[in-house]
C-alpha cells in the first residue's frame, strides 16, 4: 500500500486506494478463521498477561490443553494466544480443569461445542463441578484428513483409528467404506500415533491438518469430513486471571422448580432486558433423575454495573444458579 496512492508507479488495477484496502482486510479478517488463520494482533495483548509475572499467589505463566502437539486443542491454544506463550498437554479434560485449578497453570484451553454434533458434554459437566470462569473463546475450523504409511493405499486399509466425534463428523465418508474397522481414541492425536508406531499399511488415522507434519505420515485422503463447514467453539477457563478486551458475551447455568412457568419466568428476564439468547441447553442433574440444568448462553456482559440487576433478579427465580463469566466473543 503507497502512502501517497496517486504517484504510486503500479498500473491502476493493481493498486488499492486506502478505503478499498480497508475493505479487503475487513473480508479477509471474516476469511482468516476458516482456513485456520489470524489476521488480527489481539494475540499479542493475550500472550502480554502470561509475561514473567511476580508475587505470591500467581499461576505459572502457561497455557494447559488436552490431548499431544499437532492436535486441535493445541492448535486452537496458538491460534488463541500465539506461538510464543509456554504450553503444557495434558491427557484429559479434567486434568486440563485439576492444574487450571491448583494454579499450575494460569489458563486452560477446552472445547465445549461442535457445529455439526453438538455439545462437549463432558467439559460442560466440569464447568460446573469446577469453581472457574470462562475469560475468552474462539471458534475453530475443524478439517479431518486421512492419515497412513506413505506406501499405503486407500484400497487396502482395514483399521481406522480417531476419537469418536471425528467418525461421526466424518460419517458420510466412512459410509462408502463398511469394510473399515472403526477404532475409537481418547483423541486425533494418539490415534496419529498408534497408526504411526504401527507401522501398518492396513492403518490409517483420521485427524486435523498438521498432524500428518508432526509424526511424518502421508495424506491418503484430503478433506473427508461430511460438511466443510464444520467448526468447534473453544473457551479459555482460568481461576483468578483475565483476559484484556471487551466483554460481549456471558455464560451461565442455573436451575428452576418443577413448575409451569418455571423456565419461562427466567428467559422473561432476557427478553425484558433486550438480551439475545445464543444458546439454551439442559443436561441431567447427576443422582436426581429427571431433572435438569440449563446452559445458557447471551449476548451481553452481565457483570457489567448497569446489568448487574439481571443476576440478582435470575438468583430470585431460580432454584441454582452459577455465573461461568463474560468473556470477549469469539470470531
Amino acid at each position: 500500500m503507497h502512502t501517497e496512492p496517486d504517484k504510486a508507479l503500479s498500473d491502476g488495477p493493481q493498486s488499492l486506494y486506502p478505503e478499498q484496502f480497508e475493505q479487503l482486510m475487513r473480508d479477509l479478517y471474516v476469511i482468516a478463521p476458516v482456513v485456520g488463520k489470524q489476521l488480527d494482533y489481539a494475540y499479542l495483548d493475550k500472550a502480554a498477561v502470561l509475561r514473567p509475572r511476580r508475587g505470591e499467589g500467581r499461576a505459572p505463566a502457561t497455557v494447559v490443553y488436552s490431548g499431544v502437539p499437532g492436535s486441535f486443542s493445541h492448535k486452537a491454544c496458538t491460534q488463541f494466544f500465539g506461538n510464543e506463550v509456554p504450553l503444557r498437554n495434558s491427557s484429559s479434560f479434567r486434568e486440563v480443569f485439576d492444574l487450571v485449578d491448583s494454579e499450575q497453570a494460569a489458563f486452560g484451553v477446552v472445547p465445549v461445542e461442535n457445529s455439526l454434533t453438538g455439545s462437549i458434554h463432558e467439559n460442560y459437566d466440569l464447568l460446573l463441578e469446577f469453581d472457574l470462569k470462562i475469560v475468552g473463546e474462539l471458534t475453530l475450523r475443524i478439517k479431518h484428513n486421512l492419515l497412513g504409511q506413505p506406501d499405503a493405499s486407500i484400497e487396502g486399509l482395514e483399521r481406522i483409528y480417531s476419537h469418536p466425534q471425528a467418525f461421526q463428523q466424518c460419517r458420510e465418508y466412512l459410509e462408502k467404506n463398511p469394510g473399515w474397522d472403526l477404532i475409537a481414541c481418547k483423541d486425533t492425536a494418539t490415534a496419529v500415533g498408534r497408526v504411526k508406531e504401527g507401522s501398518d499399511p492396513k492403518e490409517a488415522a483420521i485427524a486435523g491438518e498438521g498432524a500428518d507434519q508432526v509424526v511424518r505420515l502421508a495424506i491418503l485422503k484430503e478433506g473427508i469430513e461430511t460438511n466443510p463447514r464444520n467448526f468447534t467453539r473453544f473457551v479459555v477457563i482460568s481461576r483468578n486471571e483475565s483476559l484484556p478486551g471487551p466483554q460481549n458475551k456471558s455464560s451461565l447455568i442455573y436451575s428452576v422448580s418443577d413448575k409451569p412457568g418455571a423456565l419461562f419466568e427466567t428467559l422473561r428476564i432476557f427478553a425484558l432486558n433486550d438480551i439475545n439468547i445464543v444458546k439454551l441447553e439442559s443436561r441431567p442433574i447427576h443422582s436426581r433423575p429427571w431433572e435438569y440444568l440449563f446452559y445458557v448462553d447471551l449476548e451481553t456482559d452481565v457483570s457489567e454495573e448497569s446489568r448487574r440487576h439481571i443476576l440478582a433478579e435470575l438468583v430470585e427465580k431460580t432454584e441454582f444458579f452459577k455465573f461461568l463469566g463474560s468473556y470477549n466473543k469469539g470470531s
